[in-house]
């Protein structure tokens, strides 16, 4: 890190944050990694299951943005944000990404992450080498840098790469995919993130309208036939085929039925695959799973594969 430390605000602009133990632990973590971590003034507030209700987090959202600190990190998801997609002032988001603002998040926060992308408000989609503002897929703060069952509050790795993504450093990431896409290389703009809310936004204004890009996914709680029907609607959509590449990262937590006999995440790979000329890849580590990548969306990339070995360059 530089002598500078990155300015960072923990806010809350969705789900409601249950315990306030995790959020203290995250924000002292992100302290010893060498942020100025601060925790927005309204991020324990709780409504029903929110952190407040509709205008307290939609207000947090545009005070952060205002404040334009060089990092607005999620405490977690849940859900909410779908709710303001309609009132976010999506000027104000786009002016802090231009003070150099970096939004950091995932699940429900894919929501906001996708909308500003529809709405261009995520900044040029190639910028200058260091520059880290815009909007990353990557942790949050209660999971990843605030848990109770981890002297460092979560995965080292996941820490490692959001220390080096926010400080400028990180240019790529790599991880293991399946046999069959040695010598893949392509490029577009790297968009996606929680499916289930991908597929909500489908259809809407929110809905970034994105050909020739990588697409990645996750999802948790969520059967494979319910993720076979939303990557359906994806592709009867017409999405799945205007990328240049699907990529999936992990779908975890669901359970398995007596009826499946034989039906899995597998078999609904390889049903996707006999429809769509896209290249579909697997092994992405992001989603809800402790060991996760940053991801920068919206930016351009090149997706290249050696063996078995897939890189993600920027």
């Amino acid at each position: 890190m530089t002598n500078a430390r990155p300015s960072l605000i923990v806010y809350s602009p969705a789900g409601i944050v249950p315990a306030v133990a995790p959020v203290r632990k995250a924000v002292k973590r992100l302290t010893a990694l060498g942020f100025d971590a601060a925790l927005d003034e309204s991020a324990l507030t709780k409504h029903q299951r929110f952190a407040g209700d509709d205008d307290v987090r939609l207000a947090a959202i545009h005070r952060v943005a205002t404040a334009a600190p060089q990092v607005a990190l999620a405490t977690r998801g849940g859900y909410g944000l779908t709710r303001l997609l309609d009132r976010i002032d999506w000027s104000v988001m786009a002016r802090s990404v231009e003070r150099g603002t970096a939004w950091v998040g995932y699940s429900d926060v894919t929501a906001l992450q996708l909308a500003a992308l529809a709405h261009k408000a995520t900044g040029p989609h190639q910028v200058e080498e260091g520059v880290t503002a815009g909007f990353w897929a990557g942790p949050m703060a209660c999971d990843d840098f605030g848990r109770a069952d981890s002297p460092e509050g979560g995965d080292d790795v996941t820490q490692d790469c959001f220390v080096e993504a926010m400080t400028g450093e990180l240019e790529a990431v790599g991880f293991r995919t399946e046999q069959g896409f040695d010598g893949l290389e392509v490029s577009g703009r790297l968009w996606g993130g929680n499916l289930a809310v991908t597929q909500a936004l489908l259809g809407t204004p929110h809905f970034p309208k994105i050909r020739n890009g990588i697409l990645f996914l996750e999802d948790v709680n969520e059967h494979p036939y319910r993720i076979e029907r939303a990557l359906l609607q994806l592709h009867q959509s017409g999405v799945l085929d205007q990328q240049k590449a699907i990529v999936l990262g992990a779908f975890t937590e669901y359970r398995k039925s007596p009826l499946d006999r034989g039906y899995n995440l597998k078999t609904v790979i390889s049903y996707l695959r006999t429809l769509t000329k896209t290249p579909i890849l697997t092994g992405l580590p992001f989603g809800h799973v402790p060991t996760k990548l940053c991801l920068p969306l919206g930016r351009k990339v090149s997706l290249v594969v050696q063996g078995r070995d897939a890189f993600v360059m920027w």
